[in-house]
């Protein structure tokens, strides 16, 4: 079992940045893919960003260019750094870890792929 525990939301203004943390529990961190996804009020959750254990990060068109996702293999922490929000990035953001992400070049998108999620966090972003 694998715990995770998202930081970093909070309530700001349109343009401005936040970096969302997730610590994980347990030894086996840095061979763990790692996803963030979101979800607003009334709708599904849906994907954010991933990166695998080797680096290699995949985004949603809706915030590439604007989110960079990272991970810290030492700290067993993983980031969203989120730039230029905007109102339509408001959502609960959840952090995900999967113990086997081989396959397609997508799969990180895929819901059903993550073993383990995290709380998550509130990022309310006002216009």
């Amino acid at each position: 079992q694998v715990q995770l525990v998202e930081s970093g939301g909070g309530l700001v203004q349109a343009g401005v940045s936040l970096r969302l943390s997730c610590a994980a529990s347990g030894r086996t961190f840095s061979s763990y893919a790692m996803g963030w996804f979101r979800q607003a009020p009334g709708k599904g959750r849906e994907f954010v960003a991933a990166i695998r254990s080797g680096g290699s990060p995949d985004y949603a068109d809706s915030v590439k260019g604007r989110f960079t996702i990272s991970r810290d293999n030492a700290k067993n922490t993983v980031y969203l750094q989120m730039n230029s929000l905007k109102p339509e990035d408001t959502a609960v953001y959840y952090c995900a870890a999967a113990s086997d992400a081989s396959g397609s070049y997508y799969l990180l998108r895929r819901l059903t792929v993550y073993d383990y999620w995290g709380q998550g966090t509130q990022v309310t972003v006002s216009s």
